[in-house]
């Protein structure tokens, strides 16, 4: 679930694992972006989103958005656990971390700074130098395939990198959909004779944990057999276009749709 096609990067981290696993793709068109709402109203949105997909009985619930994961985590597993397992999405600064150095760490502005994000760090970044990158406009670019605005919020992040950033959190489910974007942007800013960036997303953590949280093991040879569905604000419907600009949506959209 997310409120838009930021789930893109988990579900087809899923479906890598498990190419039989059916996939229930739940997000809100009506309500994005949660972002700017307030941490009540985007906690209303959330369960709705997540209790309409409920309603397909799945065997867990991945919250593929950090910013409801900040906000609404503990409501969604009240309301769903232990029935459904709720596996929320975390930005890696733990591995990011692992060696020191310096680590920039991408998010939205309402993840930016928040007591959440910075107690991660404080929990998790084992002495690295981290720096917070606060990335306006990029999740909703990306979420319209805008590929100007895309490349606006992606350079005005990267001025505000450090140029000798060993790694870099991409704290937006958004943000893998274009990790290649934003490796240019930084490559082009780095510092010569440095090593090769290295990046941390969450969508393969979170589906191997997913699948760990069902007892289900890690089986990407099993025939291609999972089927794909599509809930938009609860109704059913399809992959809206901009995911197909993706090759995550288009991977996912190979899939035959469930009935």
């Amino acid at each position: 679930m997310d409120s838009g096609i930021g789930l893109l990067p988990a579900a087809t981290a899923v479906r890598r694992l498990r190419p039989d696993a059916d996939l229930l793709l739940s997000n809100d068109p009506d309500g994005m972006p949660w972002g700017p709402r307030t941490p009540e109203d985007l906690t209303e949105r959330a369960l709705a989103v997540a209790l309409a997909a409920a309603e397909h009985r799945p065997q867990a619930l991945i919250v593929a958005c950090n910013t409801a994961t900040v906000h609404a985590l503990p409501a969604l597993r009240a309301a769903l656990e232990p029935h459904i397992p709720v596996i929320g999405t975390v930005p890696a600064i733990k591995p990011a971390a692992t060696g020191g150095g310096k680590v920039a760490i991408w998010a939205t502005p309402a993840t930016t700074g928040s007591a959440y994000q910075r107690g991660l760090i404080r929990d998790f970044a084992d002495g690295a130098d981290v720096t917070e990158v606060p990335c306006p406009g990029l999740a909703d670019a990306v979420e319209h395939a805008d590929q100007d605005a895309v490349d606006r919020a992606v350079a005005a992040a990267a001025d505000l990198t450090p140029t000798d950033v060993r790694a870099v959190v991409l704290g937006c489910t958004h943000y893998e959909l274009v990790e290649e974007h934003v490796l240019a942007a930084l490559a082009a800013r780095r510092l010569p004779g440095l090593p090769p960036l290295v990046f941390h997303g969450s969508a393969d953590a979170v589906a191997a944990q997913a699948l760990r949280r069902i007892g289900a093991e890690p089986a990407p040879d099993a025939d291609p057999t999972g089927t794909l569905s599509v809930l938009l604000s609860g109704r059913p419907g399809q992959l809206p276009a901009t995911a197909l600009t993706y090759a995550e949506g288009r991977l996912l959209a190979a899939t035959a749709p469930a009935h």
